[in-house]
C-alpha cells in the first residue's frame, strides 16, 4: 500500500470515495493529462455505479481546482496553475520548517533509523528507474519526519498542498536527474537531522523546496500546452 492510499484511506468509504482517490491519483500522476474531458457516464460504467457517486466525486475534484467543471457543457482536467502551485508551495514552507526545527530537538534514534531505511529504498528505486515508487517514496520520507517531529498531524496540511504540486513534479521525476538532486536533498537533509544541526536542516529543507523555481521553468519550456498561466 502506497502512501497515498494509506492518507486517503483508499479501501474504505463510498462509491463516491472511491471515485474521487482514483481520480485524484490518475490526475496527478498525469495518466489524466490536463485538458482531458471526463464523463461521468463513462466513469460510472467504468465503476459500475450510478452517476450520482461520480458527480459528487466530481465536485470534490473541482473544489481542489483538479476539474473545470462547465455545467451542461463539459468536465475537463484542470490545466496546471502556475499560482496554485506558488500558494502551496509558500504553506508548504511555512509548515516543513517547523516540523524540522521540532524534529532536530525531539526525533529519536528508532525514527532517524525509519528515515535512512526510506532513503535506501529512494536509491533503489532511482536504480530501477522506477519514477512512480520514487514519487511513494518522497512522500514517505517526508511524513516520517512529521513523525519524528512528533506532530504527524501536519502531513496532512503539507501533503494536501503537495497534491497541487504534484503533476509538475511528476513531469520532473520522469528525468533520472531529477530523481538523484531530490535524493541528495532528502540524504542532506537527514544528515543535518542526525547531527541536531537545526539551522543547517532548515537551510536545506527551504533549498529543497525552493528548487520547484527551475522546475516550473523546465516544465513551462518543455510542456506548455499543460499550463492554463
Amino acid at each position: 500500500m502506497t502512501v497515498h492510499e494509506r492518507f486517503s484511506d483508499t479501501g474504505r468509504g463510498t462509491a463516491s470515495d472511491r471515485v474521487f482517490h482514483q481520480l485524484r491519483a490518475d490526475i496527478v500522476g498525469l495518466r489524466l493529462l490536463p485538458g482531458t474531458k471526463l464523463s461521468e457516464v463513462e466513469v460510472a460504467r467504468q465503476h459500475n455505479i450510478s452517476r450520482q457517486p461520480v458527480r459528487e466525486a466530481f465536485m470534490r475534484l473541482g473544489d481542489m481546482n483538479l476539474l473545470q467543471i462547465v455545467p451542461q457543457k463539459a468536465t475537463l482536467v484542470r490545466k496546471i496553475s502556475m499560482q496554485d502551485i506558488l500558494n502551496a508551495r509558500f504553506i508548504r514552507t511555512a509548515v516543513e520548517v517547523e516540523v524540522v526545527r521540532r524534529a532536530c530537538d525531539v526525533a529519536s534514534e528508532e525514527a532517524l533509523t525509519d528515515i535512512e531505511n526510506n532513503l535506501s529504498q529512494q536509491k533503489v528505486a532511482i536504480a530501477d528507474g522506477n519514477a512512480d515508487g520514487f514519487h511513494d517514496l518522497d512522500y514517505e520520507f517526508h511524513r516520517l519526519i512529521c513523525v519524528a517531529a512528533k506532530c504527524e498531524p501536519a502531513f496532512r496540511t503539507i501533503a494536501e498542498n503537495k497534491e497541487h504540486v504534484d503533476r509538475l513534479c511528476m513531469l520532473a521525476l520522469a528525468d533520472a536527474a531529477g530523481r538523484e538532486e531530490l535524493y541528495q536533498d532528502h540524504r542532506a537533509i537527514f544528515v543535518a537531522l542526525s547531527k541536531r544541526d537545526e539551522a543547517t536542516a532548515v537551510k536545506l529543507t527551504r533549498l529543497h523546496l525552493a528548487r520547484l523555481d527551475d522546475t516550473m521553468q523546465a516544465a513551462r519550456e518543455n510542456h506548455g500546452a499543460l499550463f492554463e498561466d
